[in-house]
């Protein structure tokens, strides 16, 4: 089989057994993929060239591995690691005072989640300003929700545990609050729970380490029965999740009870 840096993962994975052992012997990260509910959000997602960026390896690594099971590979050599982009111009002719840097390094380092302080910064934008984030990996999943809401991005790699991901806008329009993102509408969350009061399936994640909780809601989801809800008590808003309900065709309401606590009612559309 011929394979190049878009080839994405399960595809490898569909085509010869071992290809999941393979990869995860690169890099410690993609352990996840022995999730097989993991495994299939991902995999079918993620090409070779993305996975390379948020292992911080290169993308011979990949084909260098994979040459014994059979695939063959069909890909410019890289001559030293992945392609440099020159950066925008709308990055080149801002001020330095413009910049908002946040390293989220630490935040990694101690196994918590950055993901609400990153959307925090990111509403607290002022016009013209635009946002640098200082992390170890691309954030893919990141960058792919906040195209949706109107940014740009562009990545830097000084070194493989020191990776600039910068997000910008090129116009003066206003990314759409991200409340609308994170947070259902409060107004009719006590309509929708007593049209499922007797029907409400309960599970509390708020001990889970990530990716669990996101796991086990799609698991949940995958076995509610019809005309049920799904009520989850959470420590944040699931952000990563909420495309994926969409995709599914579920509908949400959040409530938020404190800054650790937050409970949301999810059924289908």
């Amino acid at each position: 089989m011929l394979v190049n840096q878009h080839t994405k993962i399960a595809v490898l994975l569909e085509h010869h057994p071992q290809a999941l052992e393979t990869i995860v012997s690169l890099n410690p990260r993609f352990e996840k993929l022995r999730n097989p509910l993991l495994r299939r959000l991902m995999a079918g997602r993620t090409s070779i060239g993305m996975a390379a960026s948020i292992a911080g390896c290169a993308e011979d690594d990949f084909f260098r591995v994979l040459r014994p099971l059979g695939f063959e590979t069909a890909h410019k050599k890289q001559e030293s690691g992945n392609p440099k982009k020159q950066m925008p111009h709308v990055l080149q002719s801002i001020e330095k005072e413009q910049v908002v840097s946040l390293n989220v390094r630490p935040v990694l380092e101690d196994g918590n989640d950055p993901l609400k302080e990153i959307l925090a910064t990111v509403k607290a934008l002022k016009q013209g300003e635009v946002l640098k984030i200082i992390n170890t990996f691309e954030p893919t999943p990141l960058i792919v929700m906040l195209q949706r809401k109107g940014f740009k991005h562009w990545t830097h790699t000084i070194h493989h545990q020191y990776i600039e991901t910068w997000f910008y806008r090129e116009t003066e329009e206003q990314v759409a609050d991200l409340t609308a993102l994170v947070s259902a509408s409060k107004e009719d969350w006590q309509s929708v729970r007593a049209r499922y009061a007797d029907r409400l399936t309960e599970i509390d994640v708020r001990a889970l380490e990530m990716p669990q909780p996101m796991i086990l809601i799609l698991e949940s989801l995958e076995s509610l029965p019809e005309k049920h809800a799904l009520y989850v008590v959470h420590k944040r808003i699931p952000v990563f999740l909420l495309p994926e309900l969409a995709q599914r065709n579920f509908d949400y309401r959040s409530r938020e009870l404190s800054e650790d606590e937050v409970h949301l009612i999810i059924f289908r559309n």
